[in-house]
């Protein structure tokens, strides 16, 4: 377990517990052991991160299942022995990142599987549209998917706001003089500025809401220029169209559905 991921789940736990938690504190110094179970078929996500909020409040934790494992429905995940106030204390936060991190695992994981049908070489890619940055780019990539940017200073993107005030060739420009270790990422809406990207040195062009035959037109054109660099599809991209963009021989197709609005997995803890 990272530093990052102790400091943040302290901090969610902190948040749900306050004072105490003066409900489970009627059971006294009862003892017993729980069990977390799904209640239906997933790729399963966050469990390490509950084995340790779990632990980290003096319970006994027991992983059944692994990171990343498909499972079947009405499968047990964890048990876990402890003082019940201690177990319920932790129950929600637990919950709450295994069910949206697995949501996210299983949605990442069939989206993977759909376009490497088509396009093998592929990436699916998250955004930084997050809830919980940090665990919803963990899920991404317990799913097969690419996190992207974890943060703003990973790499340069240069958005269309950025284009608007500087124009694409100063954006670049400046860019190189930024930092020499930094990939470089422009986002354009035209082929035309697809092109003028590539000559100006970008490492990886976005094409931003554009449709299927313009994509294959801009990734066609910028191949032309350069083999190695990296086309990315984004916009308005969905389950039910990522196939025909990844069969436009993207390098890269992000989309923000991927974490902005998630469907959780049906979980619940239960007592023995």
């Amino acid at each position: 377990m990272d530093v990052t991921a102790e400091s943040l789940l302290n901090q969610l736990l902190a948040e749900d517990i306050g004072f105490g938690d003066i409900t489970s504190h009627l059971l006294g110094d009862e003892r017993g052991k729980a069990y977390i179970i799904a209640k239906e078929s997933c790729i399963l996500s966050g469990v390490a991160f509950a084995e340790y909020l779990f632990e980290m409040r003096g319970a006994e934790c027991n992983l059944l299942c692994t990171e990343g494992q498909k499972i079947p429905d009405r499968t047990r995940i964890l048990t876990v022995e402890g003082l019940y106030r201690t177990i319920f204390e932790v129950e929600r936060t637990a919950l709450n990142l295994i069910t949206r991190m697995s949501g996210i695992a299983t949605q990442t994981r069939m989206l993977v599987d759909m376009v490497h049908e088509v396009n093998p070489h592929c990436r699916v890619a998250a955004t930084r549209k997050t809830v919980l940055r940090y665990f919803d780019k963990k899920a991404v990539i317990t799913g097969g998917g690419d996190p992207h940017r974890f943060r703003l200073d990973d790499m340069i993107l240069i958005k269309d706001n950025h284009v608007r005030l500087l124009g694409i060739e100063e954006a670049l420009t400046r860019a190189r003089r930024l930092s020499f270790s930094k990939k470089v990422e422009i986002e354009v809406s035209t082929i035309e500025d697809a092109v003028t990207a590539c000559k100006c040195g970008a490492d990886i062009i976005m094409l931003d809401n554009m449709d299927f035959d313009t994509t294959k037109n801009a990734v066609d054109a910028v191949k032309e220029i350069s083999s190695s660099i990296l086309v990315e599809a984004s916009g308005n991209i969905t389950r039910e169209n990522i196939t025909r963009y990844a069969e436009t021989g993207v390098d890269i197709i992000s989309l923000g559905a991927l974490t902005h609005s998630v469907r959780a997995i049906n979980m619940s803890l239960e007592v023995m």
